[in-house]
């Protein structure tokens, strides 16, 4: 467990420390720090739930061709397996690349909130340690989201298109993002709804349509549940409520406001969804966690008496202590992350 706890204390030493950075040393202290986790998270040795299933993709990828790769579902994760297999790596070359991905995106994201350190200590339980080590394809099109919601709050929606779309060759379902463009858009709003009705169609003509049967049979027909499903879409749902609640004190462009009402409306709304489908839902919801980031690493601000925020940072700071604790503790899956392992230790 310790190597977990690790990766929580150092951010959370980041928000509680007295200190502050020079602006110069920044950029170097962030890169440091992402590198690090990117490689506990590329390096780490049959940790996760899936480890098997994705020995499996390197293995079919070797026997592909090039043309074969992009026929298949999810060309972006099999053209990486078909680059480092031709290239003599092996998985931990895969699991490497897609780390850094991961991390790009959460440095991004984190650095883009009003305090990164604490946005960063937020991603840590579930984002990083549960998503990035166990999910790996959905970890990687999460990665590109968290890039595209930093365009999209400065209204950038092609930008935010091209993420998504990156992201979706990696796992199909990212697609289901896509019209949040058009939803979150405050200016031009019919030219960006038109963006995303087109993406959107796109996206789903090259990576989900043609496996939309499979999926329903698979996740809503088979009755597929997801243990702990209806716990995260929760986890999800509190930092929604509080900024329905709370919106109008956290001083946001218009542009940003309408992008979190509506991620919040609609992680709100996975929670009758998960009682039909769980599975479903679950994996869903895995594309709103970046709303436990924002939110919570804002949630500071809304206070001018300066006593308030130190406890409401000491205050978040306990409750994701608490859910990495009770993750690794009773969580019925944890067994398969316990315990960390790196390669070149074993």
């Amino acid at each position: 467990m310790l190597p977990y706890w690790i990766l929580f204390l150092i951010p959370a030493v980041g928000v509680l420390a007295p200190y502050r950075l020079t602006p110069a040393s920044r950029p170097v202290v962030w890169w440091l720090v992402g590198s690090l986790f990117a490689l506990i998270i590329g390096l780490r040795f049959e940790v996760g739930g899936d480890w098997g299933a994705y020995l499996a993709y390197l293995d079919r990828a070797s026997a592909m061709t090039l043309f074969e790769v992009f026929m298949r579902e999810d060309p972006g994760y099999y053209l990486l397996n078909w680059l480092a297999v031709n290239l003599g790596g092996n998985i931990y070359w895969v699991n490497l690349v897609c780390g850094v991905i991961v991390m790009a995106g959460v440095v991004a994201f984190a650095r883009y909130q009003p305090l990164p350190w604490l946005a960063l200590m937020v991603a840590v339980p579930y984002l990083i340690i549960v998503v990035a080590m166990g999910y790996t394809r959905q970890a990687v099109a999460l990665g590109f989201i968290l890039l595209g919601l930093v365009a999209l709050s400065d209204g950038r929606v092609r930008i935010f298109v091209v993420w998504v779309l990156i992201g979706a060759a990696f796992h199909k379902s990212a697609v289901l993002m896509l019209p949040v463009a058009g939803l979150a858009a405050s200016q031009s709003r019919l030219t960006s709804l038109a963006w995303a009705a087109s993406a959107t169609l796109i996206g789903g003509y090259l990576f989900l349509f043609d496996s939309t049967d499979e999926l329903w049979a698979n996740y809503v027909e088979a009755d597929y549940q997801s243990e702990g499903g209806l716990i995260r879409v929760l986890m999800n749902a509190v930092p929604a409520v509080l900024f329905l609640v709370l919106q109008r004190y956290l001083q946001l462009k218009e542009d940003e406001r309408r992008l979190w009402w509506w991620l919040s409306v609609l992680a709100i709304a996975c929670i009758p969804l998960v009682v039909m489908s769980s599975a479903a839902t679950d994996r869903v919801a895995l594309y709103l966690i970046p709303l436990q980031i924002f939110v919570f690493s804002r949630l500071p601000l809304i206070c001018l008496d300066s006593r308030w925020p130190t406890l409401i940072v000491l205050s978040v700071v306990t409750y994701y202590a608490a859910v990495l604790l009770v993750w690794l503790m009773f969580a019925a899956n944890s067994q398969s992350w316990l315990p960390y392992q790196l390669v070149w230790l074993v």
